[in-house]
Parts: structure tokens; C-alpha cells; sequence
């Protein structure tokens, strides 16, 4: 049984994802808390690898071939979190993210939207998690005043939703030019979402 193209693509881009976490950690001396979004990140990304892996392994005909490189999905579901930081571990599960990053990408490529208002629903719901990720974490890297009120790894991830989803509560928001770019790029993307969520509700209830 092949898994919904949704699930493809959705796995390659938390891979991608992963990869460019790995990297910012190795090269960027990151506050501790931007440290702890990334791991909550991290740990629920890892939930949908493990799950994407057990799917796999139920619906194989041959469980053993299945291992040939289904064991690098099981590996690279280890959360990144402290009471896994164990030396070679660490490195061991780095390396096969990686390998991860291009089987999923393979996969993605294997694969194919069963048509294009579908394929575009799909790609505005990953668009959507990412630039949630992206501007959570980097806000909490400019919005460093004093007077800041978007100090905590939450404070960071309820302003990303709300901003995107266009409610915006304004109990959390920028006070830096940088923070109000970001906020600004942030509720440019929810608008354009929203108008792809609309269209694709309206197309389908003209097929309906």
C-alpha cells in the first residue's frame, strides 16, 4: 500500500527541515531558549517519523526487505532531546537524518498528487507548519530588548500561530524593525493560505 502523497511530502520537508536544524545548532550559538523551541520541534517531528515508520512496516509485504532501510526511518525517529545527547549516538543518528533527507526526497519523487487542487491544499497546510517553525524561531533572535514581550519558546509559538491565522490576539507582538518584517511576512503568507484554503473548498463543492 502506497502512503498518501500528503505523507511524502510532509515527511521530506520535516527532513529538510531537520537537516537545517542540525546545521544552525553546529554553526550558531543559540539562547537557551531558542534551544528548547528547537527541541520541542525536534521531539514532534520525531513523533511523525516514528509513526511514518510504523505505517511503513504494517503495510510491507516482506517485513524483512522492508528493514533494509526501513531501520534508518526507526533510527532517525530518535528525539534529539539531552537524555538521547549520548556521544556516537548523537553522531550515529546526525548521519542518518541525513541519509533520511534523501530517501525521503527519493520517495517524493516516486510519487505524484492525484490532482492539482489536492496537491496545492497539501502544499499550503506544509507551507503553513514551516513558516510557523521558521518565524517562531527566528523572532525569538531579534525580539532580545528589555521591553520585549516574546521571551519564551510559547511566547514564540502562539504569536506565530496567531499571526498566521490572521486572529492576532496583540497580547504577543514585535517591537524591533526585523521582529516587524517577520511579523509582516508572516500575515502576507496566512492571507495567501487562506485564499488557497477558499479556492480549494469552493472547487470542491463545484466537483461535489
Amino acid at each position: 500500500m502506497t502512503k498518501p502523497n500528503f505523507f511524502n511530502v510532509l515527511i521530506l520537508f520535516l527532513s529538510v527541515y531537520i537537516l537545517g536544524a542540525l546545521l544552525i545548532g553546529v554553526i550558531v550559538d543559540l539562547p537557551p531558549e531558542t534551544q528548547k523551541l528547537l527541541q520541542i520541534f525536534d521531539f514532534a517531528i520525531c513523533i511523525v517519523f516514528f509513526l511514518d515508520f510504523c505505517v511503513q512496516f504494517y503495510h510491507a509485504e516482506s517485513k524483512l526487505k522492508f528493514m533494509r532501510w526501513g531501520w534508518v526511518d526507526l533510527v532517525a525517529s530518535i528525539p534529539m532531546i539531552d537524555i538521547f545527547r549520548i556521544g556516537r549516538l548523537l553522531r550515529f543518528v546526525r548521519i542518518l537524518r541525513v541519509v533520511k533527507a534523501f530517501k525521503s526526497l527519493k520517495d517524493f519523487l516516486d510519487s505524484y498528487f492525484e490532482n492539482k487542487a489536492q496537491g496545492t491544499l497539501n502544499s499550503a497546510i506544509i507551507v503553513a507548519v514551516l513558516m510557523i517553525i521558521f518565524c517562531s524561531i527566528t523572532i525569538l533572535q531579534v525580539e532580545r530588548l528589555p521591553e520585549s514581550n516574546i521571551t519564551t519558546a510559547g511566547d514564540a509559538l502562539w504569536w506565530a500561530f496567531v499571526t498566521i491565522t490572521t486572529v492576532g490576539y496583540g497580547d504577543h507582538y514585535p517591537i524591533t524593525l526585523e521582529g516587524r518584517l517577520i511579523a509582516a511576512v508572516l500575515m502576507t503568507t496566512g492571507v495567501g493560505l487562506f485564499g488557497t484554503f477558499t479556492a480549494f473548498v469552493a472547487s470542491w463543492f463545484v466537483k461535489g
